[in-house]
Formats: structure tokens, sequence, C-alpha cells
């Protein structure tokens, strides 16, 4: 019983690292305009391309633990990620410092499906299960919180390049902790990987990935948007086409027979995008429009990564009151009355009735991914563990993508139509964001400045209130389906079920 703790406790540990880099290098990214000469698309390619190669690279890794075995594709990909990240701190130059981070996310790929799966093969109890499953959503949400927190924290006193180095002693520990005491697990009869899945799986997710993040920094005018968009759908329908005719697949197109298993997928794509979005932009209300610091913003928004953690520790006990899909739906309506809430936020704030907002809306987030995690592992043959927790993450990156570029758009147009400039201030920078405006007040006479301050804030807060109405009324929507999605689905999953 302890080994199996411990086994969690490793996993738990890495998902940490992982969801904590992944919001770290924002608070740094302004420095390495200054310290590197890092242009602005340069600084969208540091930002996206760990991204880019986690998501294009998870059903493939996924498969590949499953093949090789979760626990030596996990300490190979802790190995591989400790040395990225000592290389990724010292790079001298931006066209370095993207290569690096690319190989973050490539070795990123084999830790996190490995995590899952490890926990789906050693809790073989599907009350564990769901229990184990409920602590790693709950490390996970926490990981996206402290991030910000331990960015401000380092960035106030050191280099941007220690928010790589702290991963290097975490890594230190799952690997040393990961060799004692994890369990090898693999399919025992794994087929050879198909290589050309592999190329189309790749370049199908990122593909995809890369038309709608560029969709929505630049619009639909650049030509490369619609044609990397065409291109990536046309690979992934070859892909599953393919998938379908082999007998030995990355991914079981079987899988998706199992109402449990695509509703589960669907509705956590959908609630991704829906928060995605709302949690970047909270970064530049609390900092744009509030004028707090970078670790204030990371304390602020502190809470609602913890209550994350709580409630997926919490989610096990309500499915024996609830049921599978009245959790799911509890939550998302939960977390939608949370978005409603931040569209009436101002330029003056009461942080106890955010918190309190935050707080519910985190326990909500919390009892939806660890509910449908738990129902992705559960309705999955044991051997495929690996290969159903990089669907799920699949769907986790291309949700996100999806929310930023959608709901990004929401905001940015609301904060376009109603930006009003004051006479004779120049309008290109101020109209592309709120940071290009303040930037160009910094350059004006103080009257000047403080107007043009004010109508920028003034149109961001305007689009807050539009993002925030629409993201809860997605989430009210999306719990609308999981009610009827996963109706019938048993409150305890049962071993034999998983492997027929």
């Amino acid at each position: 019983m302890t080994r199996k703790w411990a086994c969690l406790a490793i996993a738990c540990l890495a998902t940490l690292l992982l969801s904590l880099d992944m919001t770290v290098l924002h608070l740094a990214l302004p420095r390495l305009v200054g310290d590197l000469g890092a242009t602005s698309t340069q600084l969208l390619w540091i930002g996206d391309v760990y991204g880019f190669a986690l998501a294009g690279l998870l059903v493939t890794m996924g498969n590949l633990s499953d093949r090789i075995g979760r626990k030596r594709l996990l300490l190979m990909g802790a190995a591989a990620f400790g040395a990225a990240s000592a290389v990724t701190a010292y790079v001298p130059s931006p066209e370095l410092l993207i290569a690096a981070r690319a190989l973050l996310g490539v070795a990123a790929a084999t830790i996190m499906p490995s995590t899952l799966s490890i926990i789906r093969n050693v809790f073989t109890d599907p009350a564990e299960r769901t229990a184990a499953i409920g602590v790693w959503s709950g490390m996970s949400a926490a990981g996206f919180a402290v991030g910000p927190v331990v960015g401000g924290l380092l960035l106030d006193h050191f280099w941007w390049g220690s928010v790589f180095l702290i991963n290097l002693p975490v890594m230190a520990v799952v690997l040393v902790g990961g060799y004692l005491v994890l369990p090898e697990s693999r399919d025992p009869s794994p087929g050879r990987i198909d290589l050309p899945s592999v190329v189309l799986s790749f370049a199908g997710v990122v593909a995809v990935i890369y038309a709608i993040k560029v969709a929505a920094h630049d619009g639909l005018t650049r030509l490369d948007v619609p044609v990397s968009g065409v291109l990536g759908v046309a690979a992934l329908v070859v892909f599953c086409v393919r998938q379908a005719r082999l007998p030995e697949p990355l991914i079981d197109v079987r899988l998706f027979r199992r109402r449990a298993f695509t509703a589960s997928i669907t509705t956590n794509l959908l609630a991704i995008f829906a928060m995605t979005a709302m949690s970047l932009f909270f970064a530049w209300y609390f900092q744009l429009v509030l004028g707090w610091s970078p670790l204030q913003a990371g304390l602020a928004g502190l809470p609602g990564g913890l209550s994350g953690a709580a409630g997926g520790i919490l989610a096990g006990q309500l499915i024996r009151v609830l049921g599978r899909n009245g959790v799911v739906a509890l939550g998302l309506t939960m977390t939608a009355g949370s978005f409603f809430y931040y569209g009436t936020l101002g330029q003056q704030l009461s942080y106890p009735a955010l918190l309190v907002a935050m707080v519910v809306g985190g326990l909500g987030i919390g009892f939806t991914f660890t509910v449908n995690n738990d129902n992705v592992l559960a309705t999955a043959p044991r051997d495929r563990a690996g290969a159903a927790a990089a669907i799920s993450e699949t769907a986790f990156e291309l949700g996100g993508a999806l929310g930023i570029a959608i709901l990004g758009t929401v905001l940015t147009t609301t904060y376009r139509d109603n930006l009003v400039l004051p006479p004779g201030v120049p309008g290109e920078a101020a109209r592309e964001s709120i940071a290009g405006a303040l930037t160009t007040a910094a350059g004006l006479p103080a009257e000047q400045a403080a107007q043009l301050a004010g109508a920028a804030r003034a149109a961001f807060v305007a689009g807050v209130h539009v993002t925030g109405f629409t993201t809860g009324v997605v989430l009210l929507v999306v719990a609308v389906l999981a009610l009827a999605g996963l109706r019938g689905v048993p409150k305890v999953i049962q071993e034999e079920v998983l492997t027929r």
C-alpha cells in the first residue's frame, strides 16, 4: 500500500513541474527582449514552440510508453527534461532558446502520458484509482497556479534563466525516486509503431495548433493560416482513417464508440477551451488594469489553483452522491458562475469577492477534470493506458489553443471597438492591445498619457465583461452536454469492464 502512494507521489511531482513550466516563463518574456534582444516574433515562438512539440508528440509518446515500458520512458524523459532545462537557462541567443524550448517540449511529451498510465496500472481498485487521479489532477492545477508565483519570486532576485534551473533538483528527485519505487508496466503484445501514423499525427496536430495560434495573433489575412489549417485537418483525417485499418494502431478508434470515453474527451476539450483564455487575461487584468506587480498578480491568482487541487481530491467522494455526470455538470456550473462574476469586474476590485469566485470556480475545475480523466482511463484497456492518456492530453492542448484563439479574438475585438483615443494620439499600437496603449502612453505628455491609459483600461474591462459572460454561457452549455453524455456511466467502473 505504501509503495502505491509513493508511486503516486513521483507521478504528481513530475506533473506538478510540467504544469509549473507551462506558466513560469510568461513573466520572464519581457526580460528576454532586453537580455537577448528577442523580437516580437521570436517571443511568440519562444512561448509557443514548447506547446507545439508537446502536443504533436503526445500520441506517439503515449504509445511508445505502452510498448517499451512506462517507467523506462518516464525516467528517460525526466533525464532529458533536466538536461534541456540546464541548456535552456544559459542559451545566448533567441534562436537557441527556441530550439531549447522545443527540446523541453519533446521531453515533456514523454513524461506527461507516462504519469497517468502508471497511476492507471498501479491503482487497480476503482475507488483508489479515482482518488489517485484526483490527487494527480489537483497537482496539475496547483502547478498552473504556483508557476507565476515562483516565476515572480525568482525574477525579483535572479536572471530569466533561473526559472528553468528550478527544474533540475525536482527532476533529480523524480529520477532517483522513480528508479527505486515505480514498477514497470507495458503492453505484453504491442506490435510495431507505424511510422507513417507518427508523421501524420505530429504534422496534423502541430499544423492545426499553429494555424489557430497565428490566426489569434495576426488574424486570417496571412496565407499560412488557411494553408496550415487545411493541411493539418487533412493529415488528421488521413491519420484517423489509417488507424481504423491498422491491426496495431497508435489510437484505437474503437475507444470512441464508448460513450463515457468520447463524452469525457469532448467535455474536457470544451471546458479547457472556455477556461484557458480567461486565465491568461487575468494576468493582464491584474498587472495592466490594477497596476499590480508580477508577484502580486501571481499571488492573487494562487487560491484558484489551490482550490482546484482541493476539488480534485474531493471529486471521488462526490461521485457516490451525484454520479459521474452529476459531478462534472456541477463542476462546470460552478465554474460558469465564477466567470459570470468575472464579467462584472471593473477598474476597482473587491478582492474578497473575487476570492470567493476563484475558490468556487477552482473547486469546479477540480471536480470536472478529475472525473473526466478517470473516465478516460477507466474505459480504456490497461494495456493501452498510455495511448488513452495521450488522447486526453492532446485534447487538452487543442482546447487550450482554441480557447486563446477564439475567446482572445472576442476580447481583442471588444477592446478595439470600445477604445476611444484622445485627440492627437497615435492609434496603431494602442488599438493592438492594452499593453501597446500603455507603452504608447509612456511617451506622451502627462495629460494625454493619463487619458490614453484610462481609455485603454476602460476598453479592456469592457472586453473582460463580454469574454467573461461568453465563457460562462459556453460552460453552462457544456454542463448540459456532460449531464446527458455521461448519463448512465457507473459510479464505480469495475476492472472487468476495462479489459474487454
